[in-house]
Parts: structure tokens; sequence; C-alpha cells
């Protein structure tokens, strides 16, 4: 078989003949070819003249004064090649290589080769001509287009049907999802962004804060360093000066100036501190709080704290120490003296409770000049009772 496909293939195009013309060197090729050859710029090696060609196999020379379509047809080639391309369409069993499928069988109803009946998985299986097989079978097409196109034939349409609408009722899901998403991040910006602005509004009245504590003291401060300055240029274009009445009186005045500027006070200047800080707040606070609850976070009051060293100094003096002692001893001696006479105790109750209040007044608000005050009432208090007690005694 291999050998015949052979003898039938075009040595031009190296198919089976289309159509093959015969030369006169009794070489055949497919017309198409001969033609493409004559055709071809690159044909000259074939090409003799429009009149002649050479063979492709041998180099013969043939005369073709009308062209290809007056050579001979090659009838014996061609029947050969139509009796070829009839078999190779023929079908053949694909478990028995190039046996031909020439019956059908009617238990499994499908068409086998001799093979498949004698030793294959059809063997015993009732067979019929696949003629009359055919002839039987002609109605089974349109049973089963039919059958097709019906829509519940497999139910698939059904499952689709269903499918898509999970799959659209999935991707609504996803939407509507994608929108929460959104809302709820969008909440949550729109939060954080109010509770920033509430945040710098606070921070920025606290920069007021600043300026109207400082600039006034620092304004102050100017004021007397520009008039030091000034001293400074009047002193050096004093030393220029070559008129003793312009230079004494200047120097007079440079001099009276000097002493009021000696005299002014300068401004004490105390440890200070901005509370509370914001990174302290992140931490103690915001990053403690769930997101729902960071808007009922209230907005910190920021201030300037300063530490007052006046303070410090008169609750670690001697004065006052000794001050407390004698309140302490003082106030003792007093609930003792009541404890032991009941009967003048209510006299004394109210007269030295007032007393007593008007001393302990200043003491609770500490500074130099009630510090002083503080002493001199207990002085004179502890004299004026010391006399009613006496006279209480002659009694």
């Amino acid at each position: 078989m291999e050998h015949l496909e052979e003898e039938m293939t075009c040595s031009v195009c190296l198919s089976v003949y289309e159509d093959p013309r015969i030369l006169q060197c009794s070489h055949s090729f497919c017309r198409k070819c001969l033609e493409n050859l004559i055709r071809s710029s690159e044909s000259y090696l074939w090409r003799l003249s429009m009149g002649r060609l050479k063979c492709p196999a041998c180099r013969g020379i043939t005369d073709i004064p009308t062209g290809v379509q007056s050579l001979p047809v090659n009838f014996a080639l061609k029947a050969i090649v139509e009796k070829y391309k009839n078999n190779l369409r023929s079908k053949t069993c694909i478990e028995h290589t190039r046996h031909q499928l020439n019956m059908y069988c009617l238990k499994d109803r499908k068409l086998i080769c001799g093979q498949c009946l004698t030793v294959g998985p059809h063997k015993g299986h009732p067979v019929d001509d696949p003629d009359v097989a055919y002839m039987k079978e002609q109605q089974a097409a349109s049973k089963f287009l039919a059958a097709l196109n019906s829509k519940n034939f497999t139910g698939v349409s059904s499952v689709i049907r269903a499918l898509e609408e999970q799959m659209t009722n999935c991707k609504n899901i996803v939407l509507e999802d994608k929108k929460e998403v959104t809302l709820f991040f969008d909440n949550i910006i729109e939060v954080l962004e109010q509770k920033k602005q509430d945040l710098l509004a606070a921070l920025n009245d606290l920069n007021l804060q600043v300026a109207d504590v400082f600039a006034p003291q620092i304004e102050e401060m100017k004021q007397i360093q520009d008039e030091e300055v000034d001293l400074v240029s009047l002193s050096s274009s004093a030393q220029t000066e070559e008129s003793p009445l312009i230079y004494l009186d200047t120097i007079h005045d440079i001099r009276q100036r000097m002493m009021a500027l000696k005299k002014k006070q300068l401004l004490p200047i105390h440890p200070v501190e901005i509370y509370p800080r914001v990174g302290q707040i992140f931490k103690d606070q915001y990053l403690k709080t769930s997101i729902g609850d960071v808007s009922l976070l209230p907005v910190p009051k920021f201030g300037i704290h300063f530490e007052n060293e006046d303070y410090k100094g008169i609750a670690s003096s001697p004065l006052f120490t000794w001050i407390l002692v004698f309140v302490l001893l003082f106030t003792s001696f007093i609930l003792l003296f009541f404890y032991f006479n009941s009967e003048i105790s209510s006299d004394l109750t109210t007269r030295y409770w007032t007393c007593f209040s008007e001393v302990m007044g200043p003491v609770l608000h500490f500074g130099e000049n009630h510090v002083n005050a503080v002493s001199h009432r207990l002085s004179s208090l502890y004299m004026e009772f010391i006399g009613h007690l006496h006279s209480l005694l002659k009694v």
C-alpha cells in the first residue's frame, strides 16, 4: 500500500495526483503543477520558450503550443488515483488496522470489522449489512434531533440557569459588600478627620495661649534690652564729645538711666511644660479604644504649666516649718484644755475657732507676705490666749 501511494504522488507538489497530465517523455504531473512551473518567474530552467517545456524529472522537451490544456490526460493514472481516494474515504477499524468497517452490530449499534466479529469484543453478536442498517436507522437522526431540541433532555439548561442565577446573586452580594466596605471606611475616615481637626484646633488655641503668655513678657524684656542698647550707643558717642558741657550733661543722663535700668526687675524663668502631650494621649486613650468609640473620646484641654519655685522655697524654709509646728502644738494645747475644762469649753470654742480659721487661711496660700502675717497673728493670739486663761483661773 505504501509503495502504491508513492507511485501516485506528484514529484513536484509531493501530493496525490490531481488531474494528471502526461508529457512526451511519458512522465506525469499535476496540471496545476505544470501551470505553476510555466507562470513562475524562476521556471526558466524548465520553460525553454512560450511553446516548449522541459520535464522536471528527465529534462526532456515537450511542445505545448496552446498551453498545459493541450497535454493529454493520463486516464489510467487518474482512475487509479480515484479508486485510491475512494478507499481512503471508507472507514477502517480502529482496533484492527486496515480492516474495513463492513458490518453493523445490532446489539451494540455500531460499525465493526470481520476481526471484531470473529475474535473481537463483538464475537457472537447479531450483525447486519451497513446499507440495510442505514435504511433502518434513517429516522434515528430526526428522533435524536427532536429529543436534543427538548430543553429537558439532560436538564443541563436548568443547571446552567441555576448556576447563572447563583453567579448573579454572588456578584450582587460582592457589590453590596464593596459598598459596605467603602461606607464603613468613609465613616472611619470622617470620624478620624473630625478628631484630627478637633485636636489641631485645640493645639492652635494652645499656640495662641502660648503667644498670649510669652509675647507680653518678651516685649517687656525687649524694652529693657532696647534701653540697654540705647545706653551703649549713647555711651559710645559720648566718648567722642568735645564739648565739656554737653559731655557732662550726657554722662549725667546716662548715669540716671543706668540706675533706673538697674532697678527694673527681670522676669523670673520658671520651668514650663505643655500638658498633656499628644503622644501620651494617643498611647493612653486612642490606641486602647475601639474604632467605633473613637468619636466618643473627649478633646483634651491643652495648657501651659509652670512650676512655682516660690512655693517650693516657702514650703522648705525653716520659718514655714516652725510655723506649722507651732500651729500643731497650739491646737493640741487647746484640745487638752477643753477636755479638762468642759465648763468653759463652749465659750472658748466659738472664740478661738474663729481665730484659728484666721490663722490657717493665710497658711493655705503660700507666699512671703502670708508667712509673715501668720507669724505675727500666732504671736498675738498666743498672748491673748494666755491672758484669757489667767483670768479664768482666778475665778
